[in-house]
Order: C-alpha cells, then structure tokens, then sequence
C-alpha cells in the first residue's frame, strides 16, 4: 500500500513539473497516441516506478476516471493549470472550462497520468460474464468492443426493452418479462392474423423462440414502410454469435390460393439490432397486395400461414 502511496506522490510532482512549465501542443487523434503509448519505453519517476504487469489499485482507477463522463479517459487527456483531468471528448463539452476549479483548460497535456495509464494491467470489465483475461490499460478498450463475453441486448421488438444479459438470462426474460412463446424443435407453421391489415404503425406482431440444436432462435415476423407502402417481413435471428450463427440455416415458406413464396437464408446474430436486420431486406418480405391475395376472402383481413424449418449445415 505504501509503494502505491509513493507511485502517487511521484504523479503529483510530475504534475507540480507540468503546471510551472506548460505545454501546449496540438492533441493528437487518439488512436495514433495509443499506438505510440503502447510501444515506447519511457524513462522517468512515473513510468519507472510502475512496473509492467502490475495490477491497478481502485485509487489509480479513480484518477484515470475522467469527472464529467465517468468514463476511462484515454490520449489526449487534458488537465487544467491546478491539476484537475479531463477526457478529449469531454473537453467541449465544458467550454474549455475545468469542471472542478473553472480555470480555463487550454491545451495542457497530463503526460504523467497517460504514462501511469500505460504501465498498468485491468481485467475486462465483463469478468462478471466469464472473461478471465488481464490487458493493458490501453488494449482492454479494443477487447472490450469483441470480448466474445459481452451481454447481448434483449432481442425483443416490440418495445425498446433495455435488459441486457447472457443468452440463458434473456430466455428466461423473454419468457418471463415478454410472455414471448417458447417451442422447442427446428420446424414451424405459424398463421398470422391481424383484422386491420392497413395500419403499419406499432405492427410488430410476433416474435417466438425456438429452441433446437442445443441454441435458440428468435423468429420475427411484423408489418413495416417500404418507401411508400406496407409490406411484411419474416426472419430468424440466432441468439449468439456471428460466428455460429454461420452454422445454421432456415427457410420460410408463405401462400395462398395455389400459390407460395419461399426464402431461404442463414440467420443473423442478436449482436445485429432487430432494426438493422429488417432495414437490410434480409428475410421474407412478402407485399401487402399480395399478402391479401394469399388470405383469400373479402381481402380485409390479413391471415397468413408462415412455415419453416431450421437446420445445422454440415
């Protein structure tokens, strides 16, 4: 505790060294000033003091915390002429105004704390998920964008659910928070029945899980605006990721009076947003006018029989 103590005190003095001899510079994009961190031997107090692979203390975690975001702050990070830090992003933010003291922030750079930054090992922040590993302060950013770890958000579509968890967490969610119904097997024939087939808005009428293969697939099927008119669209996300979803394949089937359409395609991640899979087209999009054709009678009354099948490619 007492090293940590001395680790500190070595920062302040460096940060005593930067106020009496400001430097202004030009900050630089923050990738380029992670690649020049992540490489250069720096020898000063600091730097020297810290060793490599040491685990950071809570107490320096708070100090590379930046005050307004809360969020680790990363090259550039600022400080004003008393000593107080800020993020890059941040930095407009206030009006180049510290937001500790109020001094004007101009252009100072805190050298020392980027290069305490640099010295010090975290573990992911999705170590609660599973994620064991250790990484440099300034790779865990990177690791974080593809720890294989990370929650997956609610792939629910009906409303902007904001729960997030691992993949048996969401099930038992959407059971349980959404009453979304649950079958297990890799075939389906579902009919789908809405009275006023006119009203697109909010039309997000069906969302099943389908439990087969030892994984679960989350069949959308909704009413959306294609330019100008209302068309329907059937798809099959798969409740993991990219990589295995790529394992699997599926096909839908739709019609009506002696006629079909059918579709037939590899199921996207939930990584990929239910909005971003319907706004790319990939599924079974089906026309209103021809929607109608397939429910028969007075064309007032939307009734459509969607069946399908899931299976694993070899």
């Amino acid at each position: 505790m007492f090293g940590w103590k001395n680790h500190i005190m070595s920062a302040i003095c460096y940060y005593d060294d930067l106020r009496d001899n400001p430097e202004v510079i030009d900050p630089p994009q923050i990738e380029d000033a992670m690649d020049v961190i992540e490489h250069v031997h720096v020898h000063d107090p600091v730097q020297n003091a810290l060793k490599p692979n040491q685990l950071a203390t809570s107490s320096v975690r708070d100090l590379l915390e930046c005050p307004v975001c809360l969020n680790a702050m990363y090259p550039p990070i600022h400080q004003c002429s008393n000593g107080h830090t800020l993020c890059s992003g941040c930095k407009p933010r206030v009006h180049n105004r510290c937001p500790t003291c109020r001094h004007e922030l101009g252009n100072i750079r805190c050298l020392a704390l980027e290069k305490v930054a640099a010295s010090l090992e975290l573990p992911c922040k999705y170590q609660s998920y599973g994620c064991v590993g250790i990484y440099p302060y300034y790779s865990k950013l990177k690791h974080e964008s593809q720890c294989v770890f990370r929650p997956y958000n609610c792939p629910y579509a009906g409303s902007e659910c904001t729960v997030i968890g691992d993949i048996p967490y969401l099930v038992a969610h959407l059971k349980d928070g959404h009453k979304v119904d649950m079958h297990n097997g890799s075939t389906f024939n579902h009919r789908y029945v809405k009275s006023n087939p006119h009203e697109v808005e909010n039309a997000t009428w069906m969302l099943t899980v389908f439990s087969c293969y030892g994984q679960y697939f989350c069949l959308h099927f909704e009413a959306f605006q294609l330019g100008m008119a209302p068309v329907y669209i059937a798809f099959l996300r798969f409740m993991g990721d990219d990589d295995e979803a790529k394992n699997y394949s599926y096909s839908l089937e739709v019609g009506g009076n002696g006629r079909k359409m059918t579709w037939q395609g590899v199921p996207r991640s939930i990584r990929d947003s239910h909005r971003k899979v319907r706004d790319s087209f990939d599924g079974l999009i089906i026309q209103r006018n021809m929607a109608l054709f397939f429910s028969g009678g007075d064309r007032k009354e939307l009734k459509l029989r969607v069946t399908g099948k899931i299976w694993k490619e070899q």
